[in-house]
């Protein structure tokens, strides 16, 4: 059962021009420890923050939220498996809000897939819940 979809597109160029004018400030305030480790590692850093950004967008969409007082970029973190594949990761209101959509007897699952081509950066979430087995 599909509880939300979400999709964004961001321009990378947007996320440079942010990153010149507030650095740290922004970084701090969106992005997890883990995210802002792995785009330091990057030749370029602003297309994994774009990256990253339109994900924790598409996912507030696909929570049904937006952005908003209870659901904040920094609960939404993007991080991947060993594998490469992205995942999201959950904390705070949106931990919260996804809880409440997730019937009772299901857990929710959420589908990642992030892409970047320059100057965009693309982001899709779809968020499942699947039956509990033991």
């Amino acid at each position: 059962m599909i509880l939300g979809i979400g999709s964004d597109i961001i321009d990378i160029r947007r996320i440079e021009k942010i990153l010149d004018r507030y650095g740290q400030r922004f970084i701090q305030r969106v992005f997890t420890l883990e995210e802002q480790q792995k785009a330091a590692k990057r030749t370029n850093p602003a297309a994994t923050y774009a990256k990253r950004f339109a994900a924790k967008e598409a996912c507030a969409k696909a929570l049904g939220t937006g952005v908003n007082h209870r659901v904040f970029f920094r609960d939404l973190g993007v991080a991947n498996l060993a594998s490469g594949k992205p995942i999201m990761k959950l904390t705070g209101g949106a931990l919260d809000i996804l809880n409440k959509i997730t019937p009772s007897g299901m857990k929710a699952v959420i589908n990642l897939t992030i892409t970047d081509e320059m100057p965009l950066a693309q982001a899709m979430v779809i968020i499942e819940a699947e039956p509990i087995t033991n």
